[in-house]
Parts: C-alpha cells; sequence; structure tokens
C-alpha cells in the first residue's frame, strides 16, 4: 500500500485543508503514516506569514527529502504561492501547488507516481473568486472539527503576506457549509471550529453573513453542542452577532480578536480600519452583553517606527482591556508588503525583546481571567482522559480537568471549578449530572 505523511504549518485554515488532502487520499486507498517516518509521498503544507515559518517550510521539506530521497514530495499552499520561483529551482519538489486548485492534490499526486514528472500549479491568486470546497466528513481522534468556510483577504495590513498568498475574499455557500456540518456533527463531532481568513467577512458577495449562517446551523443541526468562531476582526463584529452570542448557549463564550497594536499611531501605520480608543469601547461593549467572555488577540511587536513609548502604550492598553491571552508575534519583514518599503525598522533583539514583555504580561493576565472562574459553573466538552482525569475545554476555551466518569468522554456536561492547578483549572461534577451518568453506565 503506497503511503503518505503530511506536516501542517500556519493556522486553523492550513490544518482544515491538510485534513481534506488526508481524506481524499485515503479514499484513493492511500494509507497515512507519521511525518518522521518513511512514506512513498511527503506533503508540506506550508505558511508564509513570518520569516520563521517559511525557514520552518523549508525545514520540513529537506527532512522529508531525508527520510527517503525516492519519495514525490508536495509542497503546497502560503509559502509555495509566493516563494514559487524559488522552490521551482528545488529538483527535489514533485508537486508545487500554491492557493487555489487544492482539490486537484490527490489526482496531481496519482499521476506524478504514475509518469515521475514535476507538476507546478500556481495561478494569479488575486484573480480567484470562486472558494474551493473540500469537503471532510470526519476529524480522526478529535471531539472538535474545523471547518473552513472563508478564504481570502482584502484588507491589506501593511505588514501582511496574507492578500497576495490567498488572494481576494471568497465564501463557502451556507448549504454546502451546512452538509458539510451535518456530516461532521453525524460522525460524532461536538463541536465545530468556523475557520477562514476573515471569518466575519463571511458572506460577502453570496447574500449570507456569519449571523445568518449560525443560525442556521443552529436550527438545522440539533446534535450540534457548540459552535466556535475561530477568529474574527473587531470591526466584523455585528451588534446582531453579539446579540446572537448572547442568547444562543451553544455560541462559544470566546472570541479572539487581532488588535496587532494597541497604539493608535501605530494601527494607522499598519493600516488597521480603527483606533485603539474605539477598540477598547467595543471591549467594554462586548462584557456588558457577555460579562464572562474570553477576548483573546494577536499582538505584533517591533513594528517599524514603533518607538518605547507607544510600545508601552500597547502593553498599558492591553492590561486595561484585561485580554485573556495573547498570541505575540514579533514583527517580520515580508516582500511585496507595504511596511517592508517603511524607514525605521528595527533591531530583532528590540523586537523579541517587546514580545518577551509582551508574553509575560499575557501569562499574568491569563492567570487572573482563569481564576476568575474558581466558584462558577462552566459546560465542559471532555475530549480525553490522563491520570485518572477527563480534560476537555469550556465555553470559554479553558481547559479543564475533572474526576468525572468516562462515560462523560466526548459528551458536554456542566461542573463547577474549585481550583487552578498550574495552568489547567479543576472542576467538580455536579451531583446531579454525577448521578444521572453512573445511573445511565
Amino acid at each position: 500500500m503506497t503511503t503518505f505523511a503530511i506536516a501542517t504549518l500556519g493556522c486553523k485554515v492550513n490544518t482544515y485543508e491538510s485534513q481534506g488532502y488526508e481524506s481524499a487520499l485515503v479514499d484513493k486507498g492511500y494509507e497515512q503514516v507519521s511525518f518522521k517516518e518513511k512514506a512513498d509521498v511527503y506533503i508540506i503544507n506550508t505558511c508564509a506569514v513570518t520569516n520563521t515559518a517559511g525557514s520552518k517550510s523549508r525545514q520540513k521539506i529537506h527532512a522529508a527529502i531525508a527520510l527517503n530521497p525516492e519519495a514525490l514530495i508536495a509542497v503546497v499552499g502560503c509559502y509555495a504561492q509566493t516563494a514559487s520561483e524559488q522552490l521551482e529551482q528545488d529538483a527535489n519538489i514533485d508537486i508545487l501547488l500554491g492557493s487555489d486548485g487544492k482539490s486537484r492534490l490527490a489526482d496531481m499526486i496519482e499521476e506524478g507516481l504514475r509518469k515521475k514528472r514535476p507538476q507546478k500549479l500556481i495561478h494569479d491568486v488575486r484573480k480567484v473568486n470562486v472558494f474551493e470546497a473540500l469537503p471532510i466528513h470526519r476529524f480522526e481522534h478529535q471531539t472538535r472539527a474545523f471547518l473552513k468556510i472563508q478564504d481570502g483577504c482584502n484588507q491589506f495590513c501593511s505588514y501582511c503576506i496574507i492578500p497576495f498568498a490567498r488572494g481576494a475574499e471568497r465564501s463557502l455557500p451556507e448549504d454546502e457549509v451546512l452538509a458539510i456540518a451535518r456530516s461532521l456533527s453525524e460522525s460524532g463531532h461536538r463541536e465545530i471550529v468556523l475557520s477562514g481568513i476573515h471569518t466575519g467577512r463571511y458572506g460577502n458577495g453570496i447574500n449570507s453573513s456569519l449571523c445568518q449562517l449560525m443560525k442556521r446551523m443552529v436550527k438545522e443541526i440539533p446534535k450540534l453542542q457548540r459552535i466556535r468562531i475561530s477568529s474574527i476582526e473587531m470591526n466584523e463584529i455585528t451588534d446582531e452577532l453579539l446579540e446572537f452570542i448572547k442568547g444562543e448557549e451553544k455560541i462559544a463564550r470566546h472570541l479572539h480578536i487581532p488588535v496587532q497594536s494597541a497604539n493608535t499611531t501605530v494601527l494607522k501605520n499598519m493600516n488597521r480600519p480603527y483606533t485603539i480608543a474605539w477598540f477598547m469601547e467595543r471591549v467594554d461593549y462586548i462584557r456588558s452583553l457577555i460579562p464572562d467572555i474570553s477576548i483573546s488577540s494577536d499582538v505584533i511587536t517591533g513594528f517599524p517606527q514603533e518607538s518605547e513609548e507607544q510600545f508601552q502604550d500597547t502593553l498599558d492598553n492591553i492590561a486595561r482591556m484585561r485580554l485573556s491571552f495573547l498570541h505575540v508575534f514579533p514583527y517580520s519583514r515580508r516582500d511585496h508588503t507595504a511596511a517592508a518599503q517603511m524607514s525605521g525598522h528595527l533591531e530583532n533583539k528590540i523586537k523579541k525583546e517587546r514580545a518577551s514583555r509582551l508574553a509575560n504580561l499575557s501569562k499574568q493576565l491569563y492567570t487572573a481571567y482563569k481564576q476568575n472562574f474558581i466558584g462558577k459553573e462552566v459546560s465542559v466538552i471532555f475530549e480525553k482522559e490522563k491520570d485518572g482525569k477527563l480534560i476537555g475545554h469550556s465555553s470559554e476555551y479553558l481547559e479543564v480537568a475533572a474526576a468525572a466518569p468516562l462515560a462523560w468522554l466526548h459528551t458536554m456536561h456542566t461542573v463547577r471549578i474549585t481550583a487552578l492547578d498550574g495552568d489547567l483549572l479543576v472542576g467538580c461534577p455536579l451531583k446531579e449530572e454525577s448521578y444521572e451518568a453512573v445511573s445511565n453506565v
């Protein structure tokens, strides 16, 4: 049997697409093995958002070649799209596939194994305006499933390569989303994470919206217990969406909202569509509607011309907003972006030092947010068993461990948080929940 291995770098959208490649190859009779093992086919699903991501993509290519020099090497995704001319010079790469035509990868692999000749499929992705579906019916060994509903970006933030790597915004039609979501639910997935490059802009151009889609999912897929939004921009969070989240317990109480900087001058240089004052007002408004909601964020440190005073402003404003946690990235210069042409690029040691300070603040904020839940009840979908306890995530994306019946695995139950043990919250099953579970065993 022909074997294959996949290495996935980058975002949740890549995670979904890799699952699509896996499903297509398994359907053709291929067997998946670990990327650390010798395989007949290696797929490297690349990322280009930072220089580090590009470097890791190249490392994975070299690792695959070292494991089996005779293997078919397929390099796909954002780095393949943006660095195609460079990668094309590598004679070890058999398939080079950019950000369009991904549904053809399995067929390209079959052809490559037969004909032993290089294949390249790189389009001008900015001209692609049709969403390419990769239907998936199950994520093996996972309670949570991802569903890619949107692709592309029209924002052109000055630091970002994604509009050039992913192309223009496009969305999967509602009925197709519902069909995949229903299949995932029937396969046993209790939670679906809606993913996209700009998830909040879902529906633009197809007479729909993210809120409209989620309302249909709640109504038409009753077995689905939780719907989570992977990431959403603040200017995409409508009052209608907030009211829906407030009134519908199936929608996760966690919004990951990238701020990128908490200083208005830096935001303007980044071409972000808001001021920090407006962003902070919206954070306050969201919390006024949904008090315990988790609001996490992405922040870039050391953007060109960012002064120490401006960075301190970011630290202070993030502390005031009490964001639950942060993903912190030192600024990475990317070709083709406006920021690459700016003056005032900072030394790497300054960018890394600021990232370290911000990461320390994130740890403090996350600990405080978790401690706030001690004594409160949360709904947890339990995903795994470890050391005699079940572990899962709450609606707020808090990791919770509880001494609960094994029958609770892959199901949702309410627990009362009793302590914070390191980074892990400890929960106690409610008496009525525990009695019901035992009586049903």
